[in-house]
Order: C-alpha cells, then sequence, then structure tokens
C-alpha cells in the first residue's frame, strides 16, 4: 500500500510543472495583453493613454518580458516563496484575494458533495434493490427532472421562494453585518444559515447523475453468481446486499471523487453571479475577461492541482476498497 501511494505521489511532480506551464501560457493565448484590455476599457470611457505611459506601464509591470522570463519568475515565487504575483486589475497579492474564496467556495463544494451523496446513495440502493417500482419510478422522474432544470434557474426560483413565503433574502453567504466582519463563532452561524440554498441549487442535478449510476451498478451486481450463492447459504438479504454488491457498485463513484471537486467548483460560477456568492467563480471570470494574468493563471493552477489532490484520494480509497487493486502493487 504504501509502494501505491509513493508512486501516485511520484507521478503528481512531472504533472504539477506540466500544469503550471499550461496554467500560465493558456492565459497568454488570447490576443493582446492587460495593458491592452485596460487602454481598451479607457478609450471606451473618453480617456486616452499616451504611448509613453503605456510603455511605462507594461514595463513597471512586467509586460515587456519574453514569456518564458515571466513564466519562470512566476513559478520561482511561488516554489520559493509561496508569491502568486500581483493581480493587474487589483493591485493587491494574489494570495490576498484568492485564499478566503477559495476556503469559501471548498466550503460550498464540501457542503454540496455531502447532500449529493446523503440523498443519492440510498435512493440509488433502494431504485436497484426495488425496481420497476413505484419507488423506482418516482425516483427516476425526479432524477431527469433534477437533470433538466438549469441550476441557475432553480436558484432564482429558490430565492424567489424564499423571499416570499418566508421573508428572507438569501442571496450571498453572509449577512450585511457579516460581510467584512472578522472571523468568529456568529459569523460562522451566519454563514450555515445562508449555505444551504447554494448546497441544495449544485447538489441537485449530481445527485440525479449519480443515483442513475448508482441504480445501473448496483442491477449489474444483484444478478451476479456470488450473491445467489450467498441468498442460498441464507445470508440475511439486507447484509448481503451492503457487504457485496453495493461494495463493489461503489467503484465508480470513488474512482470519479478526483473530478466531482473541480467540477463543483467551476460549477459554481453562473450560481455564485446569481446567488452574489463571494466565491472564486467571479473572480475568475473577472480576471480571465481582464487578462489579469497572475489572478487567472493562479486560479487555473489550483483547479487542476484540487484534481491532482482529488485523483490521489480516489486510487487511495480505491486501493482500500478493492483489494485486486492494493494486490498487485504488494507482489
Amino acid at each position: 500500500m504504501l509502494k501505491f501511494i509513493l508512486q501516485r505521489l511520484l507521478y503528481m511532480i512531472p504533472t504539477l510543472i506540466l500544469i503550471s506551464i499550461v496554467s500560465f501560457f493558456v492565459i497568454e493565448l488570447p490576443p493582446g495583453d492587460f495593458m491592452s484590455s485596460y487602454v481598451a476599457g479607457l478609450a471606451s470611457s473618453g480617456s486616452e493613454v499616451s504611448e509613453a505611459t503605456l510603455v511605462n506601464l507594461r514595463e513597471s509591470y512586467g509586460l515587456d518580458q519574453a514569456l518564458p522570463v515571466r513564466y519562470w519568475k512566476w513559478v520561482s515565487k511561488i516554489i520559493l516563496y509561496g508569491d502568486f504575483g500581483m493581480s493587474f486589475e487589483w493591485n493587491q497579492p494574489v494570495s490576498k484575494l484568492i485564499w478566503e474564496r477559495l476556503a469559501l467556495t471548498l466550503a460550498v463544494s464540501a457542503f454540496a458533495l455531502m447532500f449529493t451523496w446523503a440523498i443519492a446513495f440510498p435512493i440509488g440502493i433502494l431504485s436497484a434493490v426495488k425496481q420497476y417500482s413505484v419507488a423506482d419510478y418516482v425516483a427516476t422522474f425526479f432524477g431527469f427532472l433534477g437533470l433538466a432544470v438549469p441550476e441557475f434557474l432553480f436558484a432564482l426560483v429558490l430565492m424567489v421562494g424564499a423571499f416570499t413565503i418566508f421573508g428572507i433574502g438569501v442571496s450571498g453567504l453572509f449577512s450585511t453585518e457579516f460581510a467584512d466582519a472578522p472571523w468568529s463563532w456568529a459569523k460562522m452561524v451566519d454563514l450555515l444559515q445562508h449555505i444551504w440554498i447554494p448546497m441544495i441549487v449544485l447538489g441537485v442535478s449530481r445527485t440525479a447523475v449519480l443515483i442513475r449510476v448508482l441504480r445501473a451498478n448496483l442491477l449489474d451486481e444483484l444478478h451476479r453468481p456470488y450473491v445467489v450463492t450467498a441468498r442460498a447459504k441464507g445470508q440475511e438479504e439486507k447484509k448481503l446486499i451492503l457487504r457485496y454488491p453495493v461494495r463493489a457498485a461503489l467503484n465508480p463513484f470513488i474512482s470519479t471523487v478526483g473530478w466531482e471537486l473541480p467540477n463543483l467548483i467551476s460549477g459554481t460560477t453562473i450560481i455564485s453571479v446569481v446567488l452574489s456568492l463571494p466565491t472564486t467563480g467571479p473572480l475568475l471570470l473577472r480576471s480571465l475577461m481582464s487578462q489579469d494574468m497572475y489572478l487567472a493563471g493562479s486560479f487555473i493552477l489550483m483547479l487542476s492541482v484540487l484534481t491532482l489532490v482529488g485523483t490521489l484520494i480516489s486510487d487511495v480509497l480505491l486501493a482500500f476498497l478493492d483489494p485486486r487493486i492494493r494486490l498487485q502493487y504488494e507482489k
């Protein structure tokens, strides 16, 4: 098992290097740079920037240097000092802008993931065990309904419903008095009172998908010879299902943990705009539109690192769950 984990960690090193290169160069693919966007914005408002001022600004931001030089300065500062550079648009350190938003995004995503699994697992198992029953048809109907309704529309419906029925505004993650306040127990409680809307909105469509996947996987396992043999030996049905076929049907869930976290985070962009959430999505969208390369590159790098970490976690969990994976590395 230790050999398996060490091998996965070694694979992550060259992957991280490649990810940092791609993350930085992808931001540079569109024509122009931040100065081009900045000058265009000034021109649209009727202001003008002289050529000498533009040259000075490009030099001060380091945009006059070659692309490999800018990449090396960016990545070396991250490795040596944990410095992600300065945001051009905000004129602040990138690390100051992203950490709190990333923490809030992870909190929303974690709650959405727990909601998804807590609902999808029991309904998916019930739908498979009671195939073609009323419960199965009801679960199928609501599953397709959850897939069909766009997340942003569902968010709007919940916001309107919460305001008209209960008289409360649920946009944002904090009340007005806690938005800029330092962290405290009262602010944490206020966060929990607001986080349920994005949790439900993000979780519904993924819950529908996981219900269908678990149902299909479990139906395949329930007709395997080992299940028939266990039934013939008189094993209790509930213990039999949970111990053998459900365990085997969970493999696809565990193997996709590495995708779920970045999918949830990137999926919050439109929802964050609709619900006015202070998460990474709107800031990432704005940095891409303004070509703020250090801020956008850092966000893309973070999402990629989260994908790697999630993949490592899923590999380790699969090794614990499935002895076949673990044994092939113990030879």
